[in-house]
């Protein structure tokens, strides 16, 4: 049996302080979603949740995503009309989607002593940024969809 860890320790306190309890398949969905970074969408996350615990049902994945997303312990990644993926990465960054293969890559940008890299004006003050960044991957090793020029 596995032993709590930070991360594990920081779920089971969000989650309380959320109203909601840790559970083993709350637990483990969000276990899985840390093994990878590559911004999965719910399905992704049930067949790898699925296969280490075989009884996880596909609501209890939607549920457990839902509830880290309001519990600020995971992010939504929406681009265009294609499925929900999730980001367990909370760092300040932006996203950048091929739009060729599909696949999301994290973006990091630097703070300049807390100000964000844009210009906002003075009266607003934002809580959240969301920046996406569509191109297309430039090696085709890394683009299995991209033909070589």
């Amino acid at each position: 049996m596995k032993t709590a860890t930070s991360e594990n320790k920081g779920l089971a306190r969000k989650l309380a302080d959320s109203g909601l309890r840790m559970t083993t398949q709350r637990e483990h969905v969000y276990n899985t979603l840390l093994e990878q970074t590559d911004h999965p969408s719910a399905d992704d996350v049930y067949l790898r949740a699925k296969a280490d615990m075989p009884e996880i049902s596909m609501a209890t994945v939607y549920n457990t995503l839902d509830a880290l997303v309001k519990c600020g312990l995971i992010k939504q990644v929406n681009v265009e009309r294609s499925a929900t993926r999730y980001c367990s990465n909370l760092k300040e960054h932006c996203h950048f989607f091929c739009e060729e293969c599909g696949n999301i890559h994290d973006v990091n940008f630097k703070k300049d002593k807390g100000a964000l890299p844009l210009r906002i004006p003075k009266h607003l003050i934002p809580t959240q940024v969301d920046i996406s960044i569509r191109g297309h991957c430039s090696n085709p090793v890394n683009c299995p969809n991209r033909a070589e020029n």
